[in-house]
């Protein structure tokens, strides 16, 4: 089972980069974010076509969330993160797909900090620790998966130096997501290149991605009821490099399957 998460910064201005990425890289499952498109411009019918269905909670101009899966109609089990009934932003959608609980999100980026919108990130953070708390609890096999806009360590930004005081790098941010980590979770590509610098953005300006001056901010999180399943990962950083790209680059993950429980004597 292939798992990608995939920033697309305009899912309706990307749409033939969409498609021609899910067409050679044909992953079981995407989490989308950033649709930038409110939910009846969302582009359903040529989704389909490409054989993959769709849930979405869109937003017009900004942010909004989707998740794909290839031959299957995902089967919607939330739509936004609980705790704050007045967020209107749709940050936060998930689903059951092939037997696995998939969480798409959209983290808030929270520049300029500190400030309103860092306070806001800093709620949102603390409101996906505890449903992320629920559903370790329920045992089930989960993913969560998304631009996290947060880079967890040194090794996940180009220039540590530099980013110091942005929010997607303060310590009050990591220290949210090492809690996340605490608490059972496993950062999956991570895990899996425990020495390497991968890059999953790289901005538009100052030549960023010819000089890989890149960051790590788009991240799988497994539940311990899954984590054993992880057989290989990585960033499809081709997709960066095609015209009138998205600043993120497709990451994906694949599992095994799961095992079939064995029957008693």
């Amino acid at each position: 089972m292939k798992l990608a998460t995939f920033n697309i910064n305009g899912v309706n201005g990307r749409l033939p980069l969409l498609l021609a990425w899910l067409k050679t890289s044909a992953p079981d499952v995407v989490c989308l974010q950033e649709l930038k498109a409110p939910d009846e411009r969302f582009p359903v019918k040529a989704l389909e076509d490409a054989g993959y269905g769709a849930i979405w909670h869109g937003q017009k101009s900004w942010n909004g969330v989707a998740i794909l899966a290839r031959g299957h109609e995902p089967v919607e089990t939330r739509k936004g993160l609980p705790g704050e009934p007045g967020d209107t932003h749709s940050r936060y959608i998930e689903a059951a797909v092939n037997g696995v609980l998939v969480g798409c999100l959209y983290l808030p980026n929270g520049n300029p900090a500190p400030g309103p919108k860092f306070d806001y990130k800093l709620r949102w953070f603390e409101r996906l620790q505890n449903h992320a708390s629920d559903l370790l609890r329920s045992g089930a096999p989960v993913v969560l998966a998304g631009d996290f806009n947060v880079m967890p360590t040194d090794m996940d930004v180009y220039a540590p130096e530099r980013w110091r005081d942005d929010a997607l790098f303060r310590p009050e941010v990591r220290d949210a997501y090492a809690r996340l980590l605490k608490d059972g979770w496993t950062d999956a590509l991570r895990s899996l290149y425990p020495e390497e610098r991968i890059y999953t953005f790289w901005k538009y300006w100052r030549n960023s991605f010819a000089r890989d001056a890149g960051l790590r901010i788009d991240h799988f999180l497994l539940s311990p009821a899954i984590k054993a399943r992880l057989q290989d990962g990585g960033v499809d950083r081709d997709v960066r490099g095609h015209e009138n790209p998205s600043d993120h680059a497709p990451a994906w993950i694949s599992l095994a399957p799961d095992s079939p429980p064995r029957r008693r004597r």
